[in-house]
This record gives structure tokens, C-alpha cells and sequence, in this order.
């Protein structure tokens, strides 16, 4: 049948797809081609691993008018392989530190001071957080001044401040980028080594596990500073790294007694991920190995237009999915129970029919954060100007000046 006689709605689905296949072709063509296409879509990956972790492992119980928190891996530990999947912080980390150190060895190269580079990268960083703090301030004491229960604010603001963590530490490493440019990643995992020796082998206090919040973080992000050096070129090195770090996960939570789960289960007296231990960086070995191992199938990959399209949006926004996400479960969740208790949402974790009700919640999850990253994304990437703004990419490659084309492949 002819195009132009088609049904109204099936020429309407077909022009829709049209024309977003012409803005992912438009956004292909605009990047710049010497770009890492791989770089950005293992940040992508990282950023989304994290959010459908929380959004799978995280519950939010009701007991009455009180909320409380609760993991199915609290109740289904072998459920744990879940978290292996999730756990992503590792290869955001080593994807910070490849792109921190190629910036700053380039931006020293042109001139920048120290102190600008870092208040670029730091305001990029930290500018999101300022509406996620203002928003949860005035939520709280809403929610107090109405009654609410405070357990219930606390469990709350926990969850949505839960990421701040993260942000506190790659910004101290960010900052502390000059001083990583050589260090090798041997140095912070023999501190990550020697401090679960002592806390775990000698009995020693608990506080001192803290340590490895930076020592444990600081294994992938040197890793990143060594892919800019080019010594992890060679496909020998990611798989050392990979088969390396997971027989030494292996070995630590089959005979030295770890938790299987890479991330914290609510009850269980150590946690792999606050602060991380060893085991938690021998896996972020791992992952990072894979992530190496995967860059040449990844830059071919993101020559598709439509694949490297949506990678360009997550990238875009990047810092926004990651600050919201738990609170557009919590949104979910507290607009729920206008309804009651909903399987999946506000029951308890503890069986297959709780796993398959939260699967069938993620596509709200991801639409409640579609519209906080609407509401919201000016503070990570700017005023909208009038008549719109295009794609930092694609405004950039718009320039056709080596230094703007240099600039674009850093970012």
C-alpha cells in the first residue's frame, strides 16, 4: 500500500521514528572524530550499573505510617551474583582517572592554571548537588512539620544523600590529580591490604576500615591515570587484571570469609562497599580488566548512530541520573501508598514474587527520573537559551579549530 494512504497512526509511529533516527545521525555527525566514543560509553555503563542496582537491592518497607529500609539480599542472599552485575563504581572510577589526568596534562600544556582546571571540573561536578540539597531540605522538614514520623525523614534523607559519598571522594581525588599522575596502583592496594590485615586478622578497631575509602578508590582511578600513560594499551594487561581480580575475589570469599555481595546488606556485620575492603577492590580489579579488554568492541559499537545517540544523552546528564535516581524511587514509593501496600514497592523483600513485582516498577522509576532530569538538568549543563541549546558535543565540534577539536576529545 502506498505510503500516503497508510492509517493516520501508523504513518505518525513512522515518521516519529524517522525523525529519531535524523537526530542520532545529526549527533554522529557532530562529534568530534577524535573523540574515545569507549570512554563515554563506559561511564554511561557505570552510571546506569549503579542506579539499576539501587533501584533492584533497595526497598523501602511500609510498617504502618513509618518507612524503613530492607534489601532482598537480606532475605535471598544467594541472590548475590545480582550485585557483582551492578556494582559498577570501580570502572567509573578508572574512567574519572583516565579523563582527569589526560585533561590536566592538556591543560597544562596550553597554559590553564591548576587552580582553573580544578574549578572547572569541580563546578561540573558539584553544581547538580546544590538542588538535590535545596529540594530534600525543604522536604524534610515538610514531612516533620506535618507529622511524619522521623525514622521515616531519616531513612529518607539517608537514601537521597546516599550519593554524596561518592561525590565527596572523586572530587578529594580529582583534586589530588597533580600528586596521581605517577603513582602506581600497587601503593593504595597494599594500604587497602594492610588495613584489612589488621582490622580483620589482628583484631583491630573498626574506624580504621575507613581509610580505605580513599585508599580503595584511589586503586582504579591510578589504574585511569596508567591508561593515559598508555601502559595498559596491551590486551595482556586488562587480562591480568580480569583473571587476576576475580581469583582473588574468588579466594577471599570462598576460604578468607568475605561477603559474597559487592554491596552492603542491611544487618550483616561487614560490608564489602562501606568502606570498601579488600575483596571489593580485587572485583573492582576485575571489572576494570573487562572494561579494558571491551574498548575496541565498544568504539566500534558507538558508530551506530542510534547507540551512540543515547550514550551521548546519559553522558550528557550524567551527574543529574546519578543524584536523583533514589529520589524518583522514593517518589514513587511515597505516592504509592496512596494506594496501600503495592507488591514490589512498600512489601517485604524475601521472595521471587517480590523480585518480579520490583522488575515490573522499573519502567516508573525510569520515567519519575525522566522528569527530574527535565526539572533539573540546567544545573549540570547550563540555562537553556532561548530557541534551545544543542548538545555540548555537538557545540563544540561546530568550531573548527584544532584547539576546540582537542578540547571536545578530552571531555
Amino acid at each position: 500500500m502506498p505510503e500516503n494512504h497508510d492509517p493516520r497512526h501508523g504513518f505518525g509511529i513512522r515518521r516519529g521514528a524517522n525523525g529519531i533516527r535524523r537526530a542520532a545521525h545529526r549527533i554522529d555527525a557532530a562529534t568530534p572524530h577524535a573523540r574515545d566514543r569507549a570512554v563515554d560509553a563506559l561511564r554511561a555503563f557505570a552510571i546506569l550499573g549503579v542506579v539499576l542496582g539501587h533501584w533492584l537491592v533497595t526497598a523501602l518497607v511500609a510498617d504502618g505510617d513509618a518507612l524503613h529500609t530492607a534489601s532482598p539480599l537480606q532475605h535471598m542472599p544467594w541472590l548475590a551474583p545480582i550485585s557483582w552485575a551492578f556494582q559498577t563504581l570501580a570502572v567509573f572510577f578508572l574512567v574519572g582517572g583516565h579523563v582527569a589526568t589526560r585533561g590536566y596534562t592538556s591543560a597544562r600544556a596550553r597554559g590553564t592554571t591548576y587552580r582553573q582546571w580544578l574549578t572547572n571540573r569541580l563546578a561540573r561536578l558539584f553544581k547538580p548537588v546544590a538542588a538535590v540539597l535545596a529540594l530534600w531540605t525543604v522536604t524534610a522538614t515538610a514531612l516533620l512539620l506535618t507529622g511524619a514520623p522521623y525514622g521515616t525523614v531519616r531513612t529518607l534523607v539517608r537514601l537521597a544523600l546516599s550519593p554524596m559519598w561518592f561525590l565527596l571522594v572523586f572530587g578529594a581525588l580529582t583534586a589530588a590529580t597533580p600528586l596521581l599522575l605517577r603513582l602506581h596502583p600497587l601503593w593504595p592496594l597494599a594500604v587497602v591490604l594492610h588495613v584489612d590485615l589488621v582490622r580483620f586478622g589482628l583484631g583491630g578497631p573498626d574506624w580504621l576500615g575507613w581509610v580505605n575509602l580513599a585508599a580503595g578508590w584511589l586503586v582504579p582511578y591510578t589504574l585511569g591515570a596508567a591508561w593515559t600513560r598508555g601502559e595498559l594499551e596491551r590486551r595482556r594487561a586488562g587480562w591480568l587484571l580480569l583473571g587476576g581480580g576475580a581469583t582473588a575475589t574468588a579466594v577471599l570469599v570462598v576460604w578468607a570469609g568475605y561477603p559474597a555481595s559487592m554491596v552492603g546488606v542491611p544487618g550483616a556485620p561487614v560490608s564489602n562497599l562501606n568502606p570498601p575492603t579488600l575483596a571489593a577492590v580485587a572485583f573492582g580489579l576485575a571489572q576494570c580488566g573487562l572494561a579494558l579488554l571491551l574498548r575496541d568492541r565498544l568504539r566500534g559499537g558507538m558508530r551506530r548512530p542510534l547507540i551512540w545517540a543515547a550514550v551521548a544523552l546519559v553522558n550528557l546528564s550524567a551527574m543529574t541520573v546519578f543524584l536523583w535516581h533514589q529520589t524518583a524511587l522514593m517518589a514513587t514509593t511515597a505516592t504509592g501508598l496512596a494506594l496501600g501496600r503495592l507488591p514490589g514497592l512498600h512489601t517485604v523483600p524475601d521472595g521471587l514474587d517480590w523480585v518480579g513485582a520490583r522488575l515490573a516498577w522499573l519502567p516508573v522509576f525510569v520515567l519519575v527520573l525522566a522528569v527530574c532530569r527535565s526539572a533539573f538538568r540546567s544545573f549540570e549543563q547550563g540555562p537553556r537559551r532561548v530557541g534551545g541549546r544543542p548538545s555540548r558535543v555537538v557545540r563544540v565540534h561546530r568550531r573548527t579549530d584544532p584547539a576546540a577539536a582537542e578540547e571536545a576529545r578530552r571531555a
